[in-house]
């Protein structure tokens, strides 16, 4: 497996990062959302210091988490995978409906 080194900045601090390519782009947009979070942790809280600020946003993203899988547990929210594969189910049938009509 290949990597490579990516570097990403958040709030204000550049980091170097490995991934490999495939992963970059899914990298990188969790690095825009973990900057996201930490600069309003930032401005609409009295925290300071980049190391509480980081807990901060780490408790946020995390409580946002719990909460996707609570909304998954419960049948509010799917995950990709399986409204992928029912799209895919759908489409199956909806082409095999039309071939049958097709062939009348």
């Amino acid at each position: 497996m290949t990597t490579k080194q990516i570097e990403a900045t958040i709030l204000g601090q550049t980091y170097r990062l490995a991934c490999s390519p495939e992963a970059e782009s899914q990298l990188l947009d969790a690095v825009a959302r973990v900057d996201a979070e930490m600069t309003k942790v930032r401005s609409v809280s009295s925290v300071r210091g980049t190391d509480r600020i980081a807990v901060m946003a780490a408790l946020s993203l995390a409580s946002e988490l719990v909460k996707l899988q609570e909304s998954i547990r419960h049948g509010e929210a799917f995950p990709a995978e399986e409204i992928r594969r029912t799209m895919r189910q759908m489409n199956e049938q909806l082409g095999a409906v039309l071939e049958q009509s097709e062939a009348r």
